[in-house]
């Protein structure tokens, strides 16, 4: 079935790092733009980062120059490389892939999640 899961999530403390991997099945990896998303209690989703089939990037601005988004298209998989954690970098943290149909809709599939604690 289709699906994306995520996996690499855990408690790590402040100044640590993880990397995050959301694994596709059933689809065409390489013409999808990937995203990480997170959301923390109390607070509305909010992108991360995104990379797409051509391999741009984009960031938010919370998460510059500590976290790093990467694809590797043989294994179906997209990482996210998450350095100089925070606390307010708490959060679930979601994988969704997204691309334009040929009837110019939208396909967007959202992965379960993957709790990541930053904390001492």
């Amino acid at each position: 079935q289709v699906q994306l899961v995520e996996s690499g999530g855990g408690l790590v403390q402040p100044g640590g790092s993880l990397r995050l991997s959301c694994a596709a099945s059933r689809i065409i990896f390489s013409i999808y733009t990937m995203g990480w998303y997170r959301q923390a209690p109390g607070k509305q989703r909010e992108l991360v980062a995104g990379i797409t089939s051509g391999g741009s990037t984009n960031y938010a601005d919370s998460v510059k120059g500590r976290f790093t988004i990467s694809r590797d298209n043989a294994k179906n998989t997209v990482y996210l490389q998450m350095n100089s954690l925070k606390p307010e970098d708490t959060a679930v943290y979601y994988c969704k892939a997204e691309t334009v149909r040929v009837d110019s809709t939208k396909y967007v599939l959202w992965g379960q999640g993957t709790q990541v604690t930053v904390s001492s």
